[in-house]
């Protein structure tokens, strides 16, 4: 995936279980000829179409105006490849409907970044629950000290843990 459909991967992805997110993703790409829309198919599609793919009104909202700013060059590879993680963060978050947990996956696939941890996703949080041993579901702040001696390689723990959560 291009820059601009990890960024959709990751919106339709919010708040959705894998299957449910593979299911709109395979929608939205039967739409487009069998692939992820361009920023420039996305904001040519009627927003129903968008709609009839399983996305939220807000989600449709959210990947259109992601789309105007990589049609306008405000977001790139080549321009947020030079930023940290805390820029590029506060660079997607600005866009309505990206929060957190949408801009730390992007640095991982998108970016290659190897020292995220997404710690409010809920399958990595069970993931280190399970791994730990823990009697809780760990909350964002215990992840992230539990994460914290993974430094400089988190993405890679992150990972591990994410393949765990779906191995049974």
């Amino acid at each position: 995936m291009d820059a601009f459909g990890t960024l959709v991967f990751q919106v339709v992805g919010q708040q959705l279980s894998v299957g449910a997110t593979r299911t709109i993703l395979d929608r939205l790409a039967a739409g487009f000829g069998g692939r992820l829309p361009a920023p420039a198919q996305l904001l040519a599609a009627e927003p129903e179409q968008l709609r009839h793919a399983g996305l939220s009104r807000r989600k449709v909202q959210t990947l259109r105006a992601a789309a105007q700013r990589f049609l306008d060059g405000a977001l790139s590879i080549e321009a947020l490849q030079p930023l940290s993680d805390e820029q590029v963060e506060a660079t997607l978050t600005a866009i309505p409907g990206i929060g957190p947990w949408t801009a730390q996956g992007f640095l991982i696939l998108a970016l290659g970044r190897e020292d995220v941890v997404l710690p409010g996703d809920l399958a990595l949080r069970n993931a280190i629950r399970r791994a730990y041993g823990l009697d809780h579901l760990p909350s964002p702040d215990e992840v992230l000290k539990i994460a914290d001696p993974w430094r400089p390689y988190r993405t890679l723990a992150t990972s591990y843990l994410f393949a765990s959560a779906f191995d049974d």
